[in-house]
């Protein structure tokens, strides 16, 4: 069957085009009935306030350790597993995620998954912090000299030694405070380690003739604190140092991290029973457990009202948000987290 156009009447025609045709003189928007068309505005986006975390870390791939940095617990791989590399601390200055640890004998920084090499390698080295102060990249860690560890930090690359070379010594962390750049760690004055903390490369020891060490520095205004550990008979007890001043937080464990927001003092680390170590946090001396079972707690960081711990638990690198623990890891695969960062920032998703 063949299609028919119909036409219509040449009145109908005509009447229509008597219609039209004023419309067009007229702009079409006020012809006829036709309703005009209103601008509706837009909504106008509500920013909310987003919390990144930021976590260092490292996970065995069964035959080497892989340096790790987690965002919002998405890993990113920084080394390829095909020797032992160790991420252990992870700050972040605008857009630029910066990650301290070592690859194999090489103390590290990675700027956004790019590594750059503090040492050649040669002798072994390790970057145990890092603090960012403008466009100025600090780091603390330690080098070989063929025969001791020198304790050493890094300004944009370049190495200062705090130490001669004659005993082995160690920077495990670093803060900067103005123009002062604090470093805690120890030194070896066989038999004991001596925590020690080095202002502009002048070394304070912070115990003399009891064994300990000092894990992190924080500054404050005028208040310097040192976390790590002294021993107390056969047992290592964990440390707060606030201008030299000692307080001893528990009967026995160890006092890895400190940090201070809004004046507050936080502090991670483990207690030790009679059977095992487990992760805490104190907050101004006041101690919360964060698990029951084996466990230990490497870095705190603090976002409003919000506390991020980093650590293990068993074997699995965990972040605690106030007290309630998130696995990084699945636990196929020793891994621990070292280091934590919260930036906090408006967005308008």
């Amino acid at each position: 069957m063949a299609l028919v156009h119909s036409r219509a009447p040449l009145s109908v025609l005509r009447s229509l085009r008597q219609a039209i045709v004023p419309c067009a003189w007229m702009g079409l928007v006020a012809c006829g009935s036709t309703p005009p068309v209103s601008e509706v505005p837009l909504p106008v986006p509500t920013p909310v306030l987003v919390t990144d975390v930021y976590v260092a870390g490292s996970e065995s791939n069964e035959t080497h350790y892989v340096a790790m940095v987690w965002k919002n617990g998405v890993a990113t791989r920084l080394t390829d597993g095909t020797q032992d590399a160790y991420a252990r601390s992870v700050a972040v200055s605008g857009s630029d995620i910066y990650v301290a640890g070592n690859d194999g004998n090489v103390a590290t920084v990675w700027k956004n998954g790019v590594a750059t090499r503090l040492t050649d390698g040669t002798q072994f080295a390790a970057a145990n912090s890092l603090a960012v102060s403008g466009s100025d990249i600090y780091v603390a860690g330690l080098e070989s000299n063929g025969r001791r560890w020198v304790a050493t930090v890094w300004k944009n690359g370049v190495a200062t030694r705090l130490t001669d070379g004659t005993r082995d010594a160690e920077a495990a962390s670093v803060a900067v405070s103005g123009s002062d750049v604090y470093a805690a760690g120890d030194e070896i004055y066989y038999p004991t380690s001596v925590p020690t903390l080095w202002r502009n490369g002048v070394a304070t020891h912070l115990t003399f003739g009891i064994n300990g060490q000092a894990y992190s520095a924080a500054v404050s205004g005028s208040d310097v604190y040192v976390a790590g550990w002294q021993s107390s008979g056969t047992i290592w007890v964990p440390m707060v140092w606030n201008n030299g001043a000692a307080t001893q937080l528990a009967a026995g464990g160890m006092a890895r991290f400190v940090g201070v927001s809004s004046g507050d003092v936080y502090v991670a680390g483990h207690k030790t029973d009679a059977t095992q170590m487990v992760a805490v946090v104190w907050k101004n001396g006041i101690v919360t457990p964060l698990a029951t079972t084996l466990s230990t707690a490497y870095s705190v960081a603090v976002s409003g009202s919000d506390v991020y711990v980093a650590g293990r638990l068993g074997y699995v690198a965990t972040v605690w948000k106030n007290g309630v623990a998130k696995p990084l890891t699945d636990g196929n695969h020793d891994a621990t987290a070292t280091s934590v960062f919260v930036l906090s920032h408006w967005s308008d998703r």
